[in-house]
Order: C-alpha cells, then sequence, then structure tokens
C-alpha cells in the first residue's frame, strides 16, 4: 500500500477515534471528579505525544475509565491541585519501569486479578454514576455511594434521571440496530447528541457542562513548589497506585490491539516509557492520567489505521475542537456495567477455586478499600496458594 493510501485510512480512522474518544474525555473527566477540560487535554497528549512515541503503534491513549475511581478518590482526598504531582511521578515511574524493561512482567499479573480489579472498577463506577443521573454528588468509594442511595432516591432529580435513562436505552438501541452503511457513528456520541438536543427543546432541568471560554484558561500548569507534596507518603502512594494500574490497563490494550493484528507485535517496553511521558505532560499541564484504552483501539483498527498517524491526528482533532469551538455529555454507567464481564467470570470459574478465589478476593478488597491494596491483597493470596500448591506437591 502507497504512502498516499495509507495517510488516506489513517485520516478516516483518526476521525472515527475522535468522535469515540469526544465524549470518553468529558465523561469520564466528569465522573473522576475533574473539570471536562481536563479529559480532554488528557486525550490531545494521549494523541499527539504518546500515540508519536507508542510501542504499540496502533493503541490510542487518553483518560480511562479504569482510573476513574482512583482518582475521584485522590481529588476527594487531596483536592484537584495534587493531581499533577501525582500524575507526573507516576508517569516518571513509568518510564523508568520502560527503561528497566518490566513491561512483560505487568503483563504476568494473573488474568484473575486483572479481571476482579476490572470488575471492582466497573461496580464502583455504577454506584456513582447513579448518583449523577439523578443530578445528586457521588461519595468516594462503593460503600459510601451504597449506603447513600435512599438519600439519593428520595432527593434527586428525576427529570435528570429520565434523560440519563433515554441515552443509554439509545445507545445501546443505536448498537443493536444501526443500519450496516451507518456502523462507523459511535453509540455513545450519537445518543449523548440526541438527548442533549431534546433536553435544550424540552427546556429540561438539569445540570450541564460548563467549558472554560478558552483552551488558555482549561490548562493549569504545575508549579515547582507543589512537588514537595510528594514527600507526604500518602501522595506517593498514590503515585505507585495510578503508575501500576495505568501500565497494567495499557499493556493489556497493546496485548489486545496484538490479537487484533497478529502480524504486529507490540515493543511493550517502548509502550511503557511512551505512556510515562504522556502522563508526565499530562502532570505538568494539571490534566487527568493516561493509559491506552482498548475502546479507542480497537475502534481505530476497525477503522482501518494503518500507522501511529491516526491516533497522533486524533489528538490534533481534539485540540482543534477545544481550541476553536469551547461550547458543548454524561454517563458512564453502561461503560461501569460492561467492565464486569461475565463471560470472563465464567471462563476464570472453570479454572477451578484456586483462581475464583483470587478474582474474589481482589474485588471484594477493592471494593471495601481501594485498588492498590485489592491488587496487592489478590497478588498476596495467588503468590501463597502456589507456595502451597508447591509444598504438597512436594510432601507427596
Amino acid at each position: 500500500m502507497g504512502r498516499a493510501n495509507r495517510f488516506k485510512r489513517d485520516l478516516s480512522a483518526s476521525f472515527i477515534v475522535f468522535l469515540v474518544a469526544l465524549p470518553l474525555c468529558l465523561g469520564i473527566a466528569i465522573a473522576s471528579g475533574a473539570p471536562p477540560e481536563r479529559g480532554l487535554i488528557t486525550g490531545i497528549i494521549g494523541g499527539i505525544l504518546a500515540g508519536r512515541l507508542a510501542g504499540s503503534p496502533l493503541s490510542v491513549s487518553g483518560p480511562a475509565a479504569g482510573l476513574t475511581t482512583l482518582v475521584f478518590e485522590l481529588i476527594s482526598r487531596h483536592g484537584l491541585a495534587s493531581l499533577g504531582p501525582i500524575v507526573l511521578l507516576a508517569g516518571a515511574l513509568q518510564v523508568l519501569g520502560g527503561i528497566a524493561r518490566i513491561g512483560a512482567y505487568v503483563r504476568a499479573i494473573p488474568a484473575a486479578i486483572v479481571e476482579g480489579m476490572l470488575a471492582a472498577i466497573g461496580l464502583i463506577l455504577v454506584a456513582s454514576q447513579l448518583h449523577v443521573m439523578l443530578d445528586t454528588a457521588p461519595a468516594a468509594g462503593f460503600l459510601p455511594n451504597v449506603r447513600h442511595f435512599p438519600g439519593m432516591i428520595a432527593n434527586g432529580n428525576y427529570v435528570a434521571l429520565g434523560i440519563g435513562l433515554f441515552t443509554i436505552i439509545a445507545m445501546l438501541g443505536w448498537e443493536r440496530l444501526r443500519p450496516a452503511a451507518l456502523h462507523e457513528i459511535p453509540g455513545a456520541l450519537l445518543a449523548v447528541a440526541v438527548a442533549t438536543v431534546a433536553s435544550a427543546l424540552l427546556g429540561l432541568h438539569i445540570a450541564r457542562i460548563a467549558l472554560p471560554a478558552s483552551f488558555a484558561g482549561a490548562v493549569s500548569l504545575m508549579r515547582p513548589a507543589q512537588l514537595s507534596e510528594l514527600a507526604s507518603p500518602a501522595l506517593l502512594a498514590a503515585a505507585v497506585s495510578v503508575a501500576l494500574i495505568a501500565s497494567i490497563e495499557s499493556l493489556l490494550s497493546a496485548a489486545a490491539v496484538d490479537r487484533m493484528l497478529p502480524r504486529r507485535k507490540t515493543d511493550y517496553s517502548q509502550e511503557l516509557i511512551a505512556q510515562g511521558f504522556g502522563n508526565m505532560a499530562c502532570g505538568l499541564a494539571g490534566a487527568l492520567p493516561m493509559t491506552g484504552v482498548i475502546v479507542r483501539s480497537a475502534a481505530n483498527v476497525r477503522a482501518g489505521a494503518r500507522t501511529r498517524m491516526s491516533a497522533v491526528l486524533h489528538g490534533v482533532w481534539l485540540l482543534a475542537l477545544v481550541a476553536l469551538a469551547p461550547a458543548l455529555l454524561r454517563l458512564l454507567v453502561v461503560v461501569g456495567a460492561r467492565l464486569v464481564n461475565l463471560h470472563h467470570v465464567r471462563a476464570l470459574a472453570h479454572d477451578g477455586a484456586r483462581t475464583i478465589s483470587v478474582y474474589a478476593t481482589t474485588l471484594g478488597v477493592i471494593l471495601c478499600t481501594n485498588l492498590l491494596t485489592g491488587v496487592l491483597a489478590g497478588l498476596a493470596l495467588h503468590l501463597a496458594l502456589r507456595w502451597l500448591r508447591g509444598l504438597v506437591r512436594r510432601i507427596a
């Protein structure tokens, strides 16, 4: 295929990825408790910088649902201003990890732990976004949001709930019934556009997204003095958590792209370095952390992308949007529900009680505490069970 044809494919694919990324960048930022423009900035950096450096050329990076609950907790406990130093340090850890070539070791984490983590993130997202659907403020953590359900239902905005349910039905209905000729139009974007127009025409009183009047006003550059905050053990632990979760999600996304295109093989260490530099830039800009994201990456592959230029161009379109048209969403309930993959749970159950116990432990501890503690608990149980299994075999 000639260079002109490759560029044509990349150009058309980049626009499809842009349409997929736009509602996710805004929605993930809102669910994270951050201003929506911070999600767009992460999408821009993920496309242009991480896309240019990526070890997986067709992967697309940006804000990810897998980090939403962690970021929400960090902002709730330490404030939005603390996000910059945390993400900067997390990115630096990723770069060091890539240089040390630990990408393959991150990918070796047992599937039960990864699936347990994703399921927990999905349940936390659903619990928090049900509050958003009723125009009430979500709390930090799964258990507080569940405890607040009665008050949410008693004091919620049922008009907002109606438009939220309409959005979900429209999204799922389009994905199931859309005509082949319009296959590339994302359900999320169409549903949000229709629901937004309907709410405006009907004059519905619901909370709406407010973006700054200019792109310059959306960027909150980190001050050097903020680096001193990293002396706090809590923020250091937070940076390690962000680096670990972001690395796992990015490498899983790259591995999924490899399965879609068997002839291409990812340089996982280079992918970690690219993600690290991207997160360092996000930290300096005060934006959300990024990961490689399978939803956008899969859309990129299906749209016929041929080189990394498609990921870079999708970042350019996001930049053009915030620079030229700063006036515009809603909802991650569907995204959260899909992270609880029952098909994968059934596959894990076939592996036996040992695997499903690791999954359940990871899921339960995350819901009751936090992501890092849950992942470490699942890993500790996995190692303990392997040790016991080896001990029994030696005795026998």
